[in-house]
């Protein structure tokens, strides 16, 4: 296992198969990241890897995602399959332990469950998660501005209010394509957020 992440070279890479727009979203992730990661006393370097690599497939356009997945026997889900834009975690994952030679579990799975999150997240999982979320260039999520406050003093309550903001969203404009990995998410923090409210 290497940790001796080279960030300069990394983002070089990436920054050939991003979009301008992406491109610096991804460094806003992996500032964000870093700044929490300094809050909560997680290993810098980590957190600034799995936070440029989190959508290094997102460029990828959808068919070929599909077409990659099959290829190289990553199981796809009937929700994945109708939205193959939901496949670029997955895929990150997969292209972070190929191409960029991360192989870091929990950088591998941070990446995988950046945008459906999932039950019982470990410490670098929420962190990207939440910096995917907050980082400055998102202007459009509701409660914004309280939830970055928020992401800086619980995790877990950030994570709960995120999920909760995410399937109100989806709920009114495409019900039929939530990922049950998000529900299945929601669940675990809410009840998280209630134990926490009845102390």
């Amino acid at each position: 296992m290497s940790n001796d992440y080279d960030l300069l070279r990394m983002s070089k890479v990436l920054k050939k198969h991003l979009d301008e727009e992406r491109y610096q979203h991804t460094l806003g992730v992996m500032y964000t990241a870093a700044a929490l990661a300094m809050a909560y006393g997680y290993d810098l370097l980590k957190a600034q890897a799995a936070g440029l690599l989190h959508d290094c497939a997102k460029g990828i356009p959808d068919e070929k995602k599909l077409s990659i997945c099959k290829e190289h026997n990553i199981p796809v889900t009937n929700i994945q399959e109708k939205n193959p834009y939901l496949l670029h975690g997955i895929l990150g994952a997969h292209l972070a332990r190929t191409e960029y030679k991360v192989e870091d579990e929990s950088i591998l799975s941070a990446i995988t469950y950046h945008t459906t999150g999932r039950a019982d997240m470990h410490i670098l999982e929420k962190i990207i998660y939440i910096a995917d979320y907050i980082e400055p260039m998102r202007d459009e999520a509701a409660n914004l501005s309280r939830i970055r406050k928020i992401a800086f003093h619980d995790l877990n309550e950030c994570v709960y209010e995120i999920l909760k903001s995410t399937l109100t969203y989806l709920l009114h404009s495409n019900p039929e394509n939530i990922d049950s990995t998000t529900q299945d998410a929601y669940v675990y923090y809410k009840q998280l957020h209630n134990l926490a409210s009845s102390d």
